[in-house]
């Protein structure tokens, strides 16, 4: 039995002792001082013994980075113990694309870059490889990342002040997208069952009407963690196809699915004509961590539809994005396969972490898919008063939205914690008194931020205690 199965919560909080909050480190400091005193805290993290070294942390303050550095300046922290939100991993990169892209520096000349067959082949050849989709590689289409990709679709299919399908919740990127084009979002809210989130097929029909003509599918679901089933996406794909919806399916998560658990492309679905009214969209970006460098691609088996977003598409590329997805593909399968395993680790010992020493946050079953763990604060909104807290702020805005229940818990852990969270209302219905968390970093980062987020529940139970 692990040590920290049954672990008792006082005395893992009394062990932990200042641990998490002694290692938050600002932007001068290194972040191995942080995690070498928070590192394995009660629960003893194995350290990684595979080829590649993920348990090692990954200082990445000082470098602009949205889920570190601008967390620390937006939330206004001073000190971070972990950022733990936007959609990124904390890892260093593949060696092979590392590798890649000095070698392609050593040729000091940035003048237009050519789009080799190459490319496509190594796209078609992964994908049939690892799920055996057939990609007709005269349909695929390179785009600037998943977002412009979703853009042209939307533009194609999606008039003007239509509605666009959602099921939520949901990534939040997809409503910057509709109000980028001048659409609506449609949301049908999931129920929830068990720990965990399931389609409301019949509230999903209901919802489509003269002007609903695409729907965003997530697979596997960003926040909700769900890598749908087969009789799932048929379902959906049935729908969409009698209601005339085009189904436009972005699974950039793909990549990361949990043990017992399996990724069903929607493209593999036997119903041809289903298959049909649908676009695929994926990228590397998420599985190897490259965010920045801006590249994805597209695909369907119906030629028309994708002739028509061709049309909508301007890809943007640069040399250094193209070189590092190719190389990914071409070289990082190894690399990829011991970080999904390692974040499927990260996965067990946030469950058992939080039911263990977090009363106050309520955590589902474990997530099919992503690297992402989406937490029902509902009682610590009720204890902090959240609600009270975003009326108080009425007039002001927060990273430029109005301020939230939802944001306000993510102000209180940014400052009683110091992690960095996302707010739940984003996502769209169903995100109420929710923030979703990124595990994608090393477990010693993990453990420094739940050991602080520990610490600071129990300093506010203890006070809502005693002012009773």
């Amino acid at each position: 039995m692990s040590q920290y199965d049954g672990l008792n919560r006082r005395a893992f909080l009394r062990n932990a002792g200042m641990t998490a909050l002694v290692g938050a480190v600002g932007p001068g400091t290194s972040l191995g001082a942080m995690t070498g005193v928070a590192a394995g805290a009660a629960f003893g993290a194995a350290a990684d013994t595979g080829k590649y070294d993920f348990d090692t942390p990954y200082n990445r303050l000082g470098t602009d980075s949205v889920k570190w550095d601008q967390a620390l300046r937006q939330n206004e922290m001073g000190t971070i113990v972990a950022g733990m939100g936007i959609a990124d991993m904390d890892f260093r990169c593949a060696p092979v694309i590392t590798k890649a892209l000095q070698e392609r520096i050593q040729h000091e000349n940035w003048g237009y870059l050519d789009t080799p067959k190459s490319f496509t082949d190594g796209i078609v050849a992964w994908n049939k490889r690892r799920y055996g989709i057939d990609v007709n590689p005269e349909s695929v289409v390179i785009t600037t990342g998943v977002h412009p990709g979703l853009i042209a679709a939307i533009k194609t299919f999606c008039p003007v002040g239509s509605k666009v399908l959602l099921t939520t919740p949901t990534y939040n990127g997809f409503y910057g997208d509709l109000r980028f084009t001048g659409t609506k979002p449609e949301e049908s809210l999931m129920k929830y069952v068990d720990g965990r989130f399931q389609i409301d097929f019949d509230d999903f029909e209901r919802r489509i009407s003269m002007d609903t003509n695409a729907f965003i599918l997530c697979n596997p679901q960003n926040p909700t963690g769900n890598a749908w089933s087969p009789d799932d996406l048929m379902r959906l794909g049935e729908i969409c196809l009698r209601k005339r919806v085009v189904v436009l399916a972005d699974e950039i998560h793909c990549d990361f699915v949990s043990k017992g658990n399996k990724y069903t492309p929607f493209a593999t679905l036997p119903n041809k004509a289903v298959v049909n009214n649908s676009i695929t969209f994926k990228a590397a970006s998420k599985s190897f961590g490259l965010a920045a460098m801006k590249c994805a691609w597209f695909f369907s088996d119906n030629v028309e539809y994708i002739n028509r977003v061709k049309a909508q598409n301007r890809a943007d590329l640069s040399t250094l994005g193209m070189i590092a997805s190719k190389a990914a593909y071409a070289g990082g399968e190894d690399w990829l396969n011991q970080c999904v395993d390692y974040i499927d680790g990260n996965h067990d010992f946030t469950q058992k972490f939080i039911r263990a020493n977090i009363p106050l946050v309520k955590i589902g079953a474990k997530p099919q898919g992503t690297y992402l763990t989406w937490l029902d604060l509902s009682d610590v909104a009720a204890r902090i008063d959240a609600k009270g807290m975003a009326a108080a702020e009425a007039g002001k805005t927060r990273n430029g939205n109005p301020p939230s229940p939802e944001a306000m818990l993510v102000k209180w852990f940014a400052k009683n914690a110091k992690v960095a969270l996302n707010a739940g209302d984003t996502y769209g219905k169903g995100g109420d008194n929710h923030v979703r968390m990124n595990i994608a970093t090393s477990r010693k980062t993990l453990d420094a931020a739940l050991t602080s987020m520990a610490r600071a529940l129990d300093g506010l139970k203890k006070t809502s205690t005693s002012a009773l």
